[in-house]
């Protein structure tokens, strides 16, 4: 009996994996991120509590987040660490998130999506001498980190800590909406701002499908454990959607 209380209480001791968890329509939106920005706004975002609202200056957290833990989380060396995170502390205030707004009819007519544009953070800090970075996050994006109920995507960073493609990560992002059944569809123009292709790539389907899809869709498979089939949904010549089928590897050990 007391060995077994002692294994039980053992197990409640181990601590949760770090969530990152986002509304689904940041999910979506275009966020135009480095791979270094990525990993920093993931891992602030894995320190917040989605599901309370934060309270004190305007609701408005600050998350730090320093090169050790950097390191760890995605395997790099310290150098590495000191160097990403300088890079993405110098770069992440510029960076903004692309939301296009539903359409609706106004006198029978549709109306145009209307395009929205916030930032990540209000502003960034980066001590040089100790290596650790500051976020002060954009108080309207706060809807989307917190409070959360219902209509949010949430995964495990560990899930992501291995990916070296901003391409995988987001695809990621996109297949963890739907996976409680395991089909995701995304008309072609939305994929795209999602995963920041760029104009000239989005003038042939080509250039996603071999700079985008395939790669991210390899290395979600090779390195998280994913079984992944996709296709492109056509009207006529014309590829208006992408279709993904997918599911974990039963095979391999990996946090779902």
């Amino acid at each position: 009996m007391t060995i077994q209380k002692k294994k039980v209480d053992s197990l409640k001791a181990l601590p949760a994996k770090p969530l990152v968890t986002m509304s689904n329509a940041l999910t979506r939106a275009g966020h135009g991120l480095s791979l270094a920005e990525k990993r920093i706004v993931a891992m602030a975002i894995s320190k917040l509590d989605s599901r309370t609202i934060p309270k004190g200056a305007q609701g408005v957290p600050v998350t730090k987040i320093n090169a050790a833990d950097y390191a760890e989380t995605f395997d790099v060396d310290k150098n590495t660490a000191y160097d990403q995170l300088r890079s993405g502390a110098k770069h992440l205030y510029a960076r903004s998130i692309t939301f296009y707004e539903p359409a609706f009819k106004r006198d029978g007519r549709s109306i145009e999506p209307t395009l929205v544009q916030m930032r990540w953070v209000g502003s960034v800090k980066y001590h040089m001498g100790q290596g650790w970075v500051e976020l002060h996050w954009w108080p309207q994006l706060m809807t989307h980190l917190v409070g959360l109920t219902k209509h949010f995507t949430s995964y495990q960073l560990q899930q992501a800590s291995a990916l070296r493609s901003q391409y995988s990560w987001k695809l990621l992002e996109l297949l963890s909406r739907f996976k409680s059944t395991g089909v995701a569809e995304y008309t072609i123009e939305d994929f795209g701002v999602s995963m920041g292709a760029s104009p000239k790539q989005m003038l042939n389907f080509s250039n996603v499908r071999r700079r985008i899809i395939e790669p991210a869709i390899k290395e979600l498979c090779e390195k998280d454990g994913w079984v992944i089939e996709w296709e492109p949904v056509k009207a006529g010549r014309k590829v208006r959607a992408v279709r993904f089928k997918f599911s974990r590897d039963p095979q391999q050990r990996l946090p779902i």
